[in-house]
């Protein structure tokens, strides 16, 4: 790589960030690639070992990366970005159309249930839930409230899975349809009933459970299973938990 390239891609960066999807880490490339992102540029200031990583984690994209990461100095890799990533790749990326994303979410019949985060307030835990979805084949994750689940701390969190599903913000009023299960300690025992296919699989957070809004539409509440005098769990293990109940057996299903 010579020095114009190098030089070339650093503008390009620059150019293109403040529209992009950041996407922090070999890791996060790797899953966006995989899942048909379109991603302008990526960048690392150590090319041989970003190509011996992919050759070792992912030696389906190793041709990929081959061609399209461009090494830059270590310097100016810091200049990128606020912080550099063990691996020392970096990439930007294009953000799916919302359209899109609204019409996989709204569409029937659903084949996988829909993540609902009533206003979450933690970048990482919707982060660790999109990688929880992705790797379940939800449809997608919505959260409510005013926080931006395409964030890049929830990017680098999710390592790069948002292109693997539908994530979006939405008021509480325009979720998509479906019956609206609402995990709640008061709730029915979630171990006793089916989750539909097509269900919208609310959390509230940890601290302060789902609101009263979001309550009330519910159609029904459920419940995990929790030792008495323990409190709440971490979000993303209560999103395992319901998902993992809705892909396996249940009472209703074969």
């Amino acid at each position: 790589m010579t020095e114009d390239e190098a030089a070339a891609a650093v503008r390009q960066w620059g150019e293109r960030a403040p529209d992009a999807v950041l996407l922090d880490g070999f890791h996060a490339l790797k899953h966006a690639l995989r899942f048909g992102a379109d991603v302008p540029l990526a960048v690392t200031s150590d090319k041989e070992a970003a190509l011996a990583l992919a050759e070792a984690l992912a030696d389906d994209l190793t041709g990929t990366l081959a061609e399209r990461l461009v090494e830059i100095p270590a310097k100016a890799l810091r200049e990128l970005v606020p912080r550099i990533h063990p691996t020392g790749v970096v990439a930007l990326a294009v953000r799916p159309e919302r359209r899109a994303n609204l019409d996989a979410l709204s569409r029937a019949p659903r084949e996988a249930p829909v993540v609902v985060l009533d206003n979450p307030r933690n970048l990482g835990n919707v982060g660790a839930v999109i990688r929880l979805a992705a790797g379940f084949g939800a449809t997608g994750v919505v959260t409510t409230g005013d926080m931006d689940p395409w964030h890049p701390n929830a990017v680098r969190a999710g390592a790069g899975l948002h292109y693997a599903t539908a994530v979006e913000r939405l008021p509480l009023t325009e979720l998509p349809p479906g019956p609206l299960y609402a995990l709640d300690p008061e709730g029915d025992d979630i171990r006793s009933l089916t989750l539909p296919d097509d269900a919208l699989i609310a959390f509230g957070s940890e601290r302060h459970g789902i609101s009263p809004e979001l309550r009330e539409r519910a159609t029904r509440l459920v419940a995990l299973p929790m030792r008495p005098q323990v409190s709440s769990y971490n979000l993303a293990t209560s999103v395992a938990m319901a998902l993992f109940h809705w892909g396996g057996p249940g009472p209703d299903r074969d």
